[in-house]
Parts: structure tokens; sequence; C-alpha cells
């Protein structure tokens, strides 16, 4: 099994898919570092035919040249909590945990809301005002 920046890469699939599976690396990432390795790896090998040899290539390019993983994970982290902190406005959105970019929420927005709360529907104490109910007339 091929350990890429501390995750283990899926067997059979191909070099170039596989290395989306690291945190921070997408399909267009993987293909620039698999050109600076043009020669060594071709994007079309599968992870389980990758010599040792290999595998420390790409493990060495990634860990020169991208921040990955944890590193990265650390960093939006950081940002985040920097917003809060400055008390921006996208901070103040992640503080309610309410959605960042601009959408609407009126409606929608129930992934970053969470579940309708329904307001209004519990046991009243009879009519208007908090007044007890009349009689009902017979």
């Amino acid at each position: 099994m091929a350990r890429v920046a501390g995750v283990d890469l899926p067997r059979n699939k191909r070099v170039d898919v596989a290395l989306g599976y690291v945190y921070g690396i997408g399909r267009v990432t993987a293909r620039r570092i698999l050109d600076k390795l043009k020669g060594s790896v071709e994007p079309h090998v599968r992870v389980k035919d990758l010599t040792e040899n290999q595998v420390g290539l790409i493990n060495s390019i990634i860990t020169k040249e991208f921040k990955v993983e944890g590193e990265l994970r650390r960093e939006l982290q950081q940002n985040v909590r920097r917003y809060i902190e400055i008390g921006c406005w996208r901070g103040v959105r992640h503080r309610r945990n309410l959605p960042v970019r601009g959408q609407r929420t009126r409606t929608n927005a129930r992934t970053r809301r969470g579940r309708r709360r329904t307001v209004g529907s519990g046991k009243t104490s009879g009519g208007p005002a908090g007044k007890p109910a009349a009689p009902a007339a017979k």
C-alpha cells in the first residue's frame, strides 16, 4: 500500500486519480505533480504497480511544493478564527453558523442552520393574551 503525505492511496486506482485522496490535491494538481515526474511516473500506472522509489519521488515533490492534509486544514482553521476575532462580516457569519458567501437565508440554508424549529405550535393556555378560553355555548 502506497503511503503519500500520511494517506494510504487505494491500490487499484490510477496514480493520477489516487492522488486526489490526499486533502489539498485535486485532479489538476495531481496532473501537475506527475508532469514534473515525467519519465519516472506515468499517470496511467496503477498504485499497486509503483515502486518504493517512485512513491518516494511523489512524496518528496508534495512535501516540498504543496500544503496538504494537516498543515492545510490548520491554516484554513486559523483563517476562520482570524475572521471571527477581527469581527468582520465573514467572521460574524461563521460565529452564528450561517452561510458566509451571500446566500439567502429566508428559505433554504438548511445545511448551515440545521433542522427547522417550528415556532408557535406549542400548547397555549387559552385565547389571546393568555386569557382563559370562554366556556363553550350549549
